[in-house]
């Protein structure tokens, strides 16, 4: 993983022990509730579950609570029932136009009423996602408060009684190298913009939604690895004033944000987590085993009542990072980008997990009804006259097929060459869902390929087949954006909207 350079460290903030016991009191007040484990389900790959499939596979394993990326309709339909708490997104490139009143008002009919209307439990509405993070991307949504603050007063006004917008943020947000939870602050450059989003908040009483990643942060941090897991098998831990101890890196930034959310002036606010998770391919630390071992520590963790060394007693919602890999994501951090899943594509489950956050050893539930394509895999039929070639059609191979295993760390990472050809051409064969017909023969590769109907896997190194997918999926909540976000189509509609009425009758109008 390419880390980005660190910027100098600050001088912490002036925080005297007297207001750090203000706020601990402050803290320790809120009740302690049994934590909730939800899930997010992200679409960006080659082939989909069927939505009534994953809501079956979510209701089996007892998770109740799903955060989904992009309001796509056949996907929200699937949670017709209410049985599954929705947490909906509005994708950061629809922030700019949602600043309209009337079109924030348009977007929750359609896109929100519209589906409770067919009792869909409807019961968060993120607007944006880390709108200002710049650790996965270039791009920031410097308007994203403003575009909030329109979706709350169009929620007033409307009457949404029982629907709560927030945005959630990255660790980024926070000031950079703080090394002890109480010095913790947000970010200089984006303090201000913080300030004014925790006061919007603040006047809806709307929680604060934190997204971590424990691997990413321990290497931005310098830490040993150990503190990642919450079962920290090293020494190597962080003493806080008070004699405060953290032993693991979810604790230290939970606390961070909450001294972070306390200076800005709100310490009752609820924090909770959007995203948590343990890639399992594509780098060193990523694998099924440390992924096992981090939920079997964590969801213990947040749904008993220990709670935190600021905030004991309490119990913590999470939601994990994913259901399942997503072999269409974005690669701007490094290969695991494509490896959150606590499932493979295909619904089956990669290692031992309790959804209920009890600690069992059990693995998950398969997804029901899955049907595999045929046996077959596309392999490299040993001509190596010409090596460029060869090189050639393998990159052209992985621009569409997931290579990221083969990347340095990851679980095909020791193949030999001709190993390695094999599975870039298997990739893309599968991720073309299996063509050879006349018209699309997808194992072809100038000549170098061939299909074969014994598994070429190797030791570790899985050759996946693919799934049928079923489904035709609704490309407008399946698009990517340049920077990887869930975006939807219809906000062209939106701009079209603008524009007539500009021209035709001003802002005065009610849709």
């Amino acid at each position: 993983m390419v880390l980005r350079k660190q910027k100098q460290p600050r001088d912490p903030p002036f925080f005297s022990a007297a207001a750090f016991r203000v706020i601990s009191i402050l803290l320790l007040s809120s009740s302690s509730v049994e934590g909730i484990i939800g899930i997010s389900w992200g679409r960006q790959t080659t082939h989909r579950l069927i939505p009534s499939m994953v809501v079956d596979l979510l209701l089996q394993n007892g998770i109740r609570h799903v955060k989904l990326f992009s309001p796509s309709d056949n996907v929200l339909k699937a949670f017709a029932g209410g049985e599954i708490a929705v947490t909906m997104t509005l994708p950061n490139e629809g922030l700019y136009n949602i600043g309209y009143p009337d079109l924030a008002a348009y977007w929750l009919q359609t896109r929100i009423r519209a589906y409770q209307d067919l009792n869909v439990n409807i019961k968060y509405l993120y607007v944006g996602s880390e709108p200002f993070s710049t650790y996965y991307r270039k791009k920031m949504y410097i308007n994203a408060n403003e575009a909030l603050r329109s979706i709350q007063d169009a929620i007033e006004a409307n009457g949404y009684k029982d629907l709560v917008a927030t945005t959630p943020h990255f660790t980024d947000m926070l000031a950079p190298n703080i090394r002890k939870p109480s010095e913790a602050d947000f970010h200089p450059d984006w303090k201000s913009k913080m300030v004014e989003f925790v006061g919007l908040l603040n006047r809806t009483n709307a929680p604060f939604v934190m997204d971590m990643f424990p691997m990413y942060s321990v290497s931005q941090m310098g830490w040993d690895t150990e503190f990642a897991f919450v079962d920290n098998k090293s020494n190597f831990t962080i003493v806080d004033n008070k004699g405060l101890v953290y032993t693991n890196v979810f604790e230290f930034f939970y606390d961070s944000f909450l001294t972070a959310i306390a200076k800005a002036g709100a310490p009752h606010l609820k924090l909770i987590v959007g995203q948590v998770g343990w890639p399992t391919d594509g780098y060193p630390e990523a694998t099924t085993a440390n992924a096992e071992r981090f939920f079997r520590g964590l969801l213990p963790f947040v749904t008993g009542t220990k709670g935190t060394p600021l905030r004991p007693g309490i119990s913590i919602d999470v939601f994990i990072y994913s259901l399942a890999d997503e072999n269409l994501n974005k690669l701007s951090l490094g290969g695991f980008q494509r490896h959150w899943g606590v499932y493979r594509s295909d619904g089956d489950p990669k290692y031992k997990i309790d959804f209920t956050g009890k600690g069992r050893d059990i693995f998950p539930t398969t997804a029901k009804g899955v049907v595999m394509m045929p046996k077959r895999w596309c392999v490299f039929n040993g001509d190596k006259k010409n090596l460029t070639k060869v090189k050639r059609e393998v990159e052209d191979a992985c621009m569409m097929g997931d290579c990221t295993p083969s990347w340095p760390g990851g679980s095909c990472d020791n193949l030999d060459f001709e190993t390695n050809v094999s599975y870039a051409f298997n990739r893309y064969f599968q991720a073309m869902a299996q063509s050879i017909d006349d018209k699309s023969i997808t194992c072809d590769f100038k000549g170098l390929g061939k299909v074969v109907v014994k598994d070429p896997s190797v030791g570790s190194c899985r050759f996946p087949m693919e799934i049928l997918s079923a489904e035709m999926a609704d490309s407008n909540g399946l698009t990517s954006g340049e920077d990887g976000e869930r975006c939807r189509g219809f906000f062209g509609l939106f701009l079209l909207i603008i524009f007539v009425v500009e021209l035709n009758w001003g802002h005065g109008f009610v849709l």
